[in-house]
This record gives structure tokens, C-alpha cells and sequence, in this order.
């Protein structure tokens, strides 16, 4: 159990509180972030934290209407969020450089460039540190100002709606945590629209360290119709230009281990596959993240 469970708010568990800069909600240390879908998959604390983040993508070799690609994709980014109040959080979860290393057609849309901006607000609809339940919701606007070299700044920006909810297990040894939400173009003829769930499942080895595996749901209910046959949309880095992904469904799972040592620390690492025939433009993805929490 979290040191602070006893009290009904921890705001008052750690050091005097700047001005608008609350810590973190210790009343949940035992809980860990999730990392699968990881631009929209949020935790559903109220954290004050920078996350520093590297993902390495390997393309399909074909993608979509069978378009010839390959190779690979990085990406070198940072979210924050910062506790406003016990409840309420400003959450900033995209940005960050793209490094293209793909092949084939790919290589010829996708070069090197800036990530799109999203920022929004979470707020915590649920919090019951005696039962170690949690849920929250909230929204992002991504800001259309990447690098078009990097497929990025296609529209006018998009929304995603979401609310997320964990729950303790087994005395805090074990942890599910869940979220869905709808991704919402403000110009839906230029990208599509997709709803996404994403659920996790971790298991604490000793007091620092956890397993844990994730699920991601993709599925794209509509077209962006002023845009091209590509059959792949982009899941969570992209939304690309394409008018015939609508119906699709996309389904991936990774397997992971973070290492915990205090509740102002944690590193992870994750391997991410798809389960689904339809791999969007995802074959494998690797990541590593640290957080660097208050």
C-alpha cells in the first residue's frame, strides 16, 4: 500500500506546494504508468512528472494497399503533466523529433522532422486509495505546427476525448489499468476519426521491480475524404491522409519490465506486436521511458 492511504487527499504528504505546482498523489506509489499507445493511453493519477521517452518503429515491408516500405522510424520525445490541484492536471503528451530510416514508397512521403504539439486537461472523477480504485477523464488538442516533412501538421489539429480508471490487486502487487477514447480531426476530410482502448496488466516481482503486459484496440470509424488509397492511417504518432482505412482494426500487445526504486523514480522498457492480420504501419516497436516525478 501507498504511505499515504490513511489520508483522504495527499496534498498535504509531501513539501510545501509552490504556488500552482502541486506534487504528485501518493496515495497510489504502488501503482506504475502504462506504455503501450503511449500519446493517448493515460494514467490515471494526478501527477506532476516529465517523461522522457525513445521509440524505435520497424515499418511493414508492405503497408496497406500493397505498398512497398520497411525499415524504421524513431522518435526522441518528453511529456509532462503538472498537478494544478488534488484533482486537476495539465497533461502535455506529444512532441518530440522523428527520425525516418524507412524504405521503399514510405521513405519518399517520410523524412526527418518535429512531432505535433498535444496538450490538454485531466481531471480525476474518482479516488478511493482504500480500495485502490481511480478513474479519471479528460481531453487533448493536438496543435497541427510538426515538421509536413514528417507527416505532421496535416489539418487543422485533432481532439481525443478519453477517460481512464485503474484498480489495485492483491493487496498492491498487482495493478489493472484501462482507457478508452475517440480521436476526433477538426477536419475530418483531411484525417480520420478512430476510437482506441488500451488496457494493462502488471505483477510487482520484489519492491522495485514489475512485469507487466499491455492490449491496444484501434478501430478507424471514419475516412479522411480528401485524402489518398494509402489503407494505413498511422495509429498513435500519425493520422495520415487516407480515405479508405474506415472498418479497420488494429490490435497490438508488448510485454515489458520497470524498475521502480522510489516513488519519485521509474524506468521501463517495452517490445510492442500486432495480433491482427491489419498491421496499420506498425510491424514492431520498442520503447524506453524514465519518469522524473514530484
Amino acid at each position: 500500500m501507498a504511505s499515504c492511504c490513511e489520508c483522504d487527499s495527499c496534498s498535504g504528504c509531501g513539501s510545501s506546494l509552490l504556488s500552482l505546482l502541486h506534487p504528485s498523489d501518493h496515495c497510489f506509489d504502488d501503482f506504475i504508468s502504462p506504455m503501450i499507445n503511449f500519446v493517448f493511453f493515460e494514467d490515471p493519477r494526478t501527477v506532476t512528472e516529465l517523461r522522457p521517452i525513445f521509440v524505435n518503429h520497424w515499418i511493414p515491408n508492405t503497408i496497406g494497399n500493397n505498398i512497398p516500405a520497411g525499415g524504421s522510424a524513431q522518435l526522441y520525445a518528453a511529456q509532462f503533466r503538472v498537478a494544478l490541484t488534488d484533482r486537476l492536471s495539465l497533461i502535455a503528451t506529444k512532441d518530440g523529433y522523428i527520425v525516418d530510416n524507412s524504405n521503399g514508397a514510405l521513405d519518399t512521403l517520410l523524412d526527418d522532422g518535429w512531432a505535433d504539439v498535444s496538450a490538454g486537461l485531466k481531471y480525476n472523477l474518482i479516488r478511493d486509495p482504500f480500495k485502490g480504485r481511480i478513474v479519471s477523464a479528460g481531453f487533448t488538442y493536438e496543435l497541427p505546427v510538426g515538421s509536413t516533412s514528417a507527416l505532421q501538421a496535416q489539418g487543422d489539429g485533432e481532439f481525443n476525448m478519453f477517460i481512464t480508471g485503474g484498480q489495485r490487486l492483491l493487496d498492491g502487487n498487482a495493478h489493472i489499468l484501462s482507457s478508452v477514447g475517440y480521436r476526433l480531426p477538426a477536419d475530418t476530410s483531411i484525417q480520420s476519426s478512430a476510437i482506441h482502448w488500451s488496457n494493462h496488466l502488471d505483477v510487482k516481482l520484489t519492491d522495485t521491480v514489475y512485469v507487466f503486459t499491455e492490449l491496444a484496440w484501434w478501430h478507424w470509424t471514419d475516412d479522411a475524404s480528401r485524402g489518398s488509397n494509402l489503407g494505413v492511417a498511422g495509429a498513435d504518432l500519425f493520422n495520415l491522409r487516407s480515405n479508405d482505412v474506415v472498418g479497420n482494426d488494429l490490435v497490438t500487445q508488448n510485454i515489458g519490465m520497470r524498475y521502480k526504486p522510489s516513488s519519485h523514480l521509474e524506468t521501463g522498457i517495452a517490445y510492442e506486436f500486432p495480433l491482427t492480420g491489419f498491421k496499420d504501419i506498425t510491424n514492431s516497436r520498442l520503447m524506453i521511458d524514465m519518469i522524473f516525478r514530484y
